[in-house]
């Protein structure tokens, strides 16, 4: 099972990442007394299981809504360990299957475990997707329809259109940058991006956000409507929250909050800090026409995010279906407590035995409603189908095109 999974579940470990999430909270670290640990050792199975119970009730920050018996996990499983004696490939086996046992319920849906044996990961949040939907991966004709030509060749006016490919870094992988942007009937600008990425467009794509924000700023009071197509995008830095968001409001507004730990103790959290969007230092319009975003169950990390910004504006939508549900920022532990950690000492090389990804801190949107583990719901439902692909419709930007009027 693991083995199966590690391609999509690579994925999720490299590419969906948030950056410094300081600039989106307006917040500074808080020292603890006593600061969390970012490694832990051990050299045996049963110190490393020690030190991973240790690091999770530590680290973890999702423990104040988690219904994960923690303490069970203790009792359940430290024997097993205890029967592990050495490092080969059955008791490793052995060891991989009762950590996945351990976190499969963990509502962190950016927790991932990399195994530095064995190269092995694991995700929760995939493992229980899966199980519920074995083609839930599948199940989507996006980015299908920008990749085949779809949006591009029926709905964007030809004279408009600027679409391009190039290859960007997130969290130290290379992966394709695709962007699309153009006019819908004249009057609906478009963009579609597949990755929080902005910051590093080339040759290709930057032609595609110039064109896209140029519009904006010149003919913004002429606009019947804004499309900001989310769907299938894997997240990336936060700093294109205001590149993005910030270039349409003149005014800076709250539309979350955010938490973190700041003690050794499972509910050791600081207060609730206001996220916020706030206009581009470079220049930003006040924009009134509906900006709606479309999203889907791909959609992640960084792209939830900027859905619950837009949503909260008052000519702001969300259409499409509920996201992933990976809301909690990750970042070095430099800027807060808790988080990621490693586990095992020097002698399993550099990055120890284990390497556990693990969400920053906690966010809530602007309701008071958390996300993490389920998805943000969308205002108006809206899914693609493949038979809807397969005769040149896409559902969810028809119904946006209703929504603005068009």
């Amino acid at each position: 099972m693991t083995q199966a999974l590690r391609p999509l579940i690579a994925r999720i470990a490299l590419v969906w990442l948030f950056g410094v999430f300081l600039a989106l909270t307006g917040c500074r670290k808080t020292i603890s007394s006593t600061p969390v640990a970012t490694s832990y050792p051990g050299d045996n199975y049963p110190d490393i299981f020690q030190s991973f119970w240790n690091g999770m009730n530590t680290n973890y920050v999702f423990w104040g809504i988690d219904t994960t018996n923690w303490d069970n996990m203790y009792t359940v499983y430290k024997p097993l360990f205890d029967q592990l004696t050495v490092f080969d490939s059955a008791h490793e086996a052995r060891a991989e299957q009762y950590f996945q046992q351990m976190t499969q319920g963990l509502i962190d849906s950016h927790y991932t475990l990399q195994y530095m044996l064995t190269g092995n990961s694991f995700n929760p949040a995939t493992y229980r997707k899966l199980q519920q939907d074995p083609n839930f991966f599948t199940d989507s004709a996006f980015p299908a329809a920008v990749l085949d030509s779809l949006i591009p060749a029926k709905y964007i006016d030809h004279s408009s259109l600027v679409m391009g490919t190039d290859t960007v870094t997130l969290a130290g992988s290379s992966t394709p940058f695709t962007a699309v942007s153009g006019t819908i009937k004249g009057s609906i600008l478009y963009l579609y991006f597949s990755s929080f990425a902005l910051s590093q467009a080339g040759a290709n794509t930057g032609p595609v956000l110039n064109y896209f924000f140029n519009t904006l700023h010149r003919n913004y009071a002429n606009l019947k409507g804004i499309v900001i197509d989310l769907r299938g995008n894997g997240g990336g830095e936060i700093e294109d929250l205001d590149f993005l968001v910030g270039q349409m409001v003149t005014s800076q507004y709250t539309f979350g909050y955010t938490r973190y730990k700041n003690g050794v103790n499972r509910l050791d959290y600081s207060p609730w800090a206001p996220a916020v969007v706030k206009p581009w230092v470079q220049g930003s319009v006040n924009v009134t026409a509906p900006i709606v975003v479309l999203a889907d169950h791909l959609s992640v990390s960084m792209a939830e995010i900027t859905a619950m910004a837009i949503k909260t504006l008052p000519n702001g939508k969300f259409i499409g279906t509920r996201t992933w549900g990976a809301n909690g920022p990750l970042t070095s532990s430099v800027y807060f407590d808790g988080g990621q950690f490693t586990i095992g000492s020097a002698a399993f090389g550099s990055g120890g035995y284990l390497f556990v990804y693990t969400s920053s801190s906690m966010f809530k949107y602007l309701n008071g409603d958390i996300y993490e583990g389920v998805g943000v719901p969308p205002d108006i439902y809206a899914r693609e189908t493949t038979a809807a692909y397969l005769s040149g419709d896409d559902l969810v930007l028809d119904a946006a095109i209703r929504y603005i009027g068009l």
